[in-house]
């Protein structure tokens, strides 16, 4: 079954991480989109209930695609390290998280990568550190209907952290091929080979 194609025009971006945006508009950039993200909009974020990274996405698709009447673009993407199980995984983003006794609310991501880093450090020197960056985007309309696709990146940790060009995990992981951390590769380079790019390359070839 094909997958409905994308025309050009507005389509919301359902995230409130700026560092993500930024990535989701410049993949966006020569398909003749005009993105808009959901905080612009003012739209909420719901509560992220899924278990899985599919889940997750459609349900942030489907509310902004609900909440704006145009067509949406979701992701949900975390770290999965092997040693740990794949975890943190789906909750990637709660990893980060800063609980009331360590500060004000909101999300500390040299917190997560040091809980990362922690419990690598009880499994011992020769623990496993591969790991791989995955990125799940929905497409919802707001008609119900949505298309979702997978991408991958493939790597392993490293400590301390390195960098200042990415988000999130970015400054601990190296892609398998390369010496730099993704927080120390230029932006370009990331967006080229990143496991949002990956992801992209099956909705460009699905949907445009």
């Amino acid at each position: 079954m094909k997958a409905r194609k994308l025309t050009p025009g507005r389509l919301v971006i359902a995230s409130h991480n700026a560092g993500k945006v930024r990535e989701i508009r410049a993949l966006l950039e020569p398909f003749g989109i005009e993105p808009v993200s959901a905080s612009h909009l003012g739209l909420p974020e719901p509560q992220e209930t899924g278990i899985t990274f599919a889940e997750n996405a459609l349900l942030k698709a489907r509310a902004a695609a609900e909440g704006s009447g145009c067509v949406a673009l979701a992701d949900d993407s975390g770290l999965c390290v092997a040693a740990l199980g794949d975890a943190p995984g789906v909750y990637t983003a709660d990893w980060a998280e800063r609980q009331r006794f360590e500060g004000p609310p909101g999300r500390d991501w040299y917190l997560a990568m040091g809980k990362v880093e922690g419990k690598l450090a009880e499994l011992g020197p020769d623990a496993d550190r591969s790991a791989y960056f995955i990125c799940t985007l929905a497409l919802a309309w707001p008609d119900g209907h949505h298309e979702i696709f997978e991408g991958r990146v493939a790597g392993a940790l490293t400590w301390p952290p390195r960098g200042t060009l990415g988000f999130g995990y970015d400054p601990v992981f190296v892609a398998n091929g390369f010496d730099q951390t993704f927080a120390e590769l230029d932006p370009a380079h990331k967006h080229a080979i990143s496991h949002r790019a990956d992801a992209f390359a099956k909705l460009v070839e699905a949907c445009f």
